[in-house]
């Protein structure tokens, strides 16, 4: 495996009002961040808020180029991005334990915090597709250029994970300073992740390696959403 220090390139924040910020994702032009009785809108260049919807935000979050995903407790809702309507509810895998959400291929992928697992997820009924197991408390999850990431959060350390998504096997570890801890976790589709910073209130940016350095192909795996 493959261990080197995350390069932190920004940092946004804290917010106003904001207490702590749960699951990210990146719709291609806004990063959106929920904060739990909001979802806001980032705009990355200016580190600007545009807009806030009032929906229930609590953990994960992730976008399929059209509508919003959102962890509410022991459920994931489909929502219009433009007013914050719930469109659709399936049962999230973990009853409550959730954490992560990403968009790929057509499928939901869900991190389970304590359980230490990630679940492709049917995003019409809930049904679980596979699951694929970490050593690690699961935070945000990713998808990009056929490679899987995840965060991780345990005590005052985190990391941002790649992982074989056939395996779980641990490939490349981009450890965070101490006491900074990474909670939603989101690819632009490029040479960032955005990163859910929990209680610090805040939202990083951390560069991913140069994909010549990486050993997976996009064979192995969906395409991030965002790279559409």
């Amino acid at each position: 495996m493959k261990r080197s220090a995350a390069e932190i390139v920004r940092e946004y924040g804290p917010f106003p009002g904001v207490d702590g910020v749960h699951g990210v994702t990146y719709d291609g032009q806004q990063v959106w961040f929920a904060t739990g009785d909001k979802l806001n809108a980032l705009d990355p260049a200016s580190a600007k808020t545009l807009r806030s919807i009032d929906v229930a935000a609590h953990a994960g979050t992730a976008f399929d180029g059209q509508h919003l995903f959102q962890i509410v407790e022991d459920r994931i809702h489909k929502l219009d991005p433009k007013t914050g309507r719930v469109l659709a509810t399936i049962p999230a895998p973990g009853g409550g334990g959730d954490s992560g959400l990403a968009w790929a291929e057509g499928t939901l992928w869900v991190g389970q915090y304590r359980a230490r697992k990630i679940h492709q997820v049917d995003p019409q009924t809930g049904a679980i597709l596979r699951t694929i197991e970490s050593n690690r408390f699961v935070t945000g999850v990713t998808w990009v250029d056929g490679e899987l990431w995840h965060g991780t959060w345990e005590g005052d350390e985190s990391e941002l994970r790649r992982v074989d998504p056939r395996t779980g096997e641990v490939l490349e570890s981009l450890q965070l300073p101490p006491g900074v801890n990474v909670s939603g976790l989101e690819s632009d589709g490029g040479d960032r992740f955005f990163c859910g910073g929990g209680p610090s209130g805040m939202v990083r940016t951390v560069r991913r390696p140069r994909r010549g350095s990486a050993t997976g192909s996009a064979s192995e795996g969906p395409v991030d959403a965002t790279s559409k």
